[in-house]
């Protein structure tokens, strides 16, 4: 039959291309979606909806949390997984509570949604101090405050009047020392403080919140900041000095409005502070349409507040030790899948999500975000404190002396210039090529002599064969000789017999059964430069070969 001759260059292109793509002896081994085996994380998790299957993202900035009295990241997921991470107060969340995540929220994985419905829950979300923490958490029953912050990113779907961002109630017991306060004799003073939505701008009201150092006379106040546009993430902090009774208000890091809680209504004076009555809670996002992320109270005055989504110095991971199955295997490539990510916060980019999927290259984008990877090699799986991390440029093939039965990968994470954008990795491949043992040889003999047993063997028929080893013990299947000899040399199982295919063992007792068995093993790797690449590996035992050494007669002549 005769061949057609388009027919067949069309299947030689085909087997030469695949030969390309996939290689011949090439494995995969492949990282993610599936993120356990990143073990080590340092400013760096995971995230949904970005793609199908969970990423690698940077988490938001970490701050020191030595001052930090309540934390609620949002980063659950889930609304009634919501936690405050220092552990100091309780938290309540209603059915109508939802949670946002990634690309969504302003920072970490997570945000609390709030419909702004308020139909059956006017308290979609309730702090209390934890029983038995008093002396632990800042706004507990009978405290007195000194420094302390408030601090809070806010994206509102609409700025309609009366929505209330955050509402601190409690109820303290008047002082009997002072007239006023004898009128008063009998009932509670309510203390608030709120965060109130009034034409388009967030109003703060402090209502018998400050105290007079003897405790007599309290003092209200509020502060109200720029308009707030909707469908915008914009950053809310509070602090207060207790040195100065300096209270200020800042919007994106900008001071929009201050007072001072002294006696005098100005710098000077009596310092008004902060006492804590009974029943002290907080309720965050009655009647608001919108997301709230990163929940922070500070027992301190936050001077610099940090507005980059994500820190500046970005983020590590480490995989744990990955074993290619053999010694002196090669990775060839390492193939990187991901992209970049953000969600606009200024005026032009109100609410526009940004998914850039590069797929497989060198990830690194004109924003300065990327990741960068390293690899590192061993032969032993435990001793990596000597083996120095080399970087490698995704989807480029490596040098040859990318060679060792166990490798490690680590990826460092850098945001955007201006800390708005996080690089993601969706997936990561690993290419390389298994230096396979050598296989066993075959037709291995045992012949008996006095003390001494001659072995031979046919070659093996793999072509990278370094040399054999010689196994051999008084147990079937159990190679734990340690007195035979060569020549007047002791040589313990097994028996390095280098490229030779035959073997005489002596040292041997008479009358004891011995079992041989014979593996070959790998010839050594030499680099360009001369040097050599060398973990000699075995591969499978040859079949099982018995003798019994025997002093005989001499045979007649």
């Amino acid at each position: 039959m005769r061949r057609n001759p388009n027919i067949m260059v069309l299947l030689y292109c085909f087997f030469l291309l695949a030969n390309r793509v996939y290689g011949i002896g090439e494995k995969t081994f492949v990282l993610g979606p599936s993120w356990d085996t990143m073990e080590k994380r340092q400013g760096v998790t995971e995230a949904s909806l970005i793609r199908p299957l969970p990423v690698l993202v940077l988490s938001n900035n970490v701050l020191d949390e030595g001052f930090i009295d309540l934390w609620l990241s949002f980063n659950e997921g889930k609304p009634e997984s919501f936690t405050d991470s220092r552990g100091h107060y309780d938290v309540f969340v209603s059915p109508e509570l939802g949670a946002a995540a990634v690309p969504w929220s302003r920072a970490g994985t997570g945000a609390a949604l709030f419909n702004g419905s308020g139909k059956t829950w006017d308290e979609p979300l309730v702090l209390k101090p934890r029983a038995g923490r008093s002396t632990d958490t800042l706004f507990a029953p009978g405290s007195q405050i000194r420094d302390f912050s408030i601090e809070f990113w806010l994206y509102p779907q609409n700025m309609e009047n009366g929505g209330q961002i955050l509402s601190w109630s409690s109820s303290k017991r008047p002082s009997s020392s002072t007239a006023a306060a004898e009128a008063r004799q009998g009932r509670q003073i309510d203390q608030r403080v709120q965060c109130l939505s009034s034409k388009n701008r967030l109003q703060w009201i402090f209502q018998d919140f400050f105290f007079s150092p003897d405790k007599r006379e309290s003092k209200s106040l509020s502060l109200s900041g720029p308009p707030v546009l909707p469908r915008t993430w914009s950053h809310h902090l509070i602090r207060f000095d207790a040195d100065l009774g300096l209270l200020e208000y800042l919007v994106d890091g900008k001071l929009e409005a201050l007072d001072y809680t002294t006696s005098s209504g100005r710098e000077g004076g009596d310092v008004f502070v902060p006492v804590i009555g009974e029943d002290s809670r907080f309720a965050l996002g009655s009647h608001f349409s919108g997301m709230m992320d990163e929940f922070r109270i500070y027992r301190c005055y936050l001077e610099i507040p940090d507005l980059a989504k994500y820190p500046s110095q970005g983020g590590r991971t480490e995989s744990r030790t990955l074993d290619l199955g053999h010694a002196n295997s090669q990775l060839l490539r390492l193939e990187a899948f991901g992209g970049r990510t953000t969600m606009g916060t200024g005026a032009g980019s109100a609410g526009r999500v940004r998914n850039e999927y590069a797929g497989n290259g060198n990830l690194s984008f004109q924003d300065h975000s990327g990741v960068n990877f390293f690899v590192r090699f061993s032969n032993e799986p435990y001793r990596w404190n000597d083996v120095p991390w080399v970087p490698v440029r995704a989807g480029t093939e490596l040098p040859d002396t990318f060679r060792g039965r166990f490798v490690q990968i680590a990826a460092d994470f850098y945001p955007s210039g201006d800390g708005g954008t996080t690089p993601y990795l969706a997936e990561l491949k690993l290419v390389y090529r298994a230096a396979e043992p050598p296989h066993p040889p075959v037709h291995v003999a045992a012949v008996a002599k006095d003390g001494a047993v001659e072995l031979s063997w046919k070659a093996s028929s793999s072509k990278d064969v370094g040399g054999y080893f010689v196994y051999y013990g008084t147990a079937r299947g159990e190679y734990f000789g340690a007195n035979a000899k060569l020549g007047n040399t002791v040589r313990v199982s097994p028996i390095d017999a280098g490229n030779r295919t035959s073997l005489r063992i002596e040292g041997l007792t008479n009358g004891t059964l011995y079992y041989f068995a014979v593996a070959a093993y790998n010839k050594p790797h030499i680099l360009d430069g001369g040097a050599q690449v060398f973990l000699p590996e075995p591969g499978e035992f040859s079949r099982e070969a018995a003798a019994r050494p025997l002093l005989r007669p001499t045979e007649d002549s």
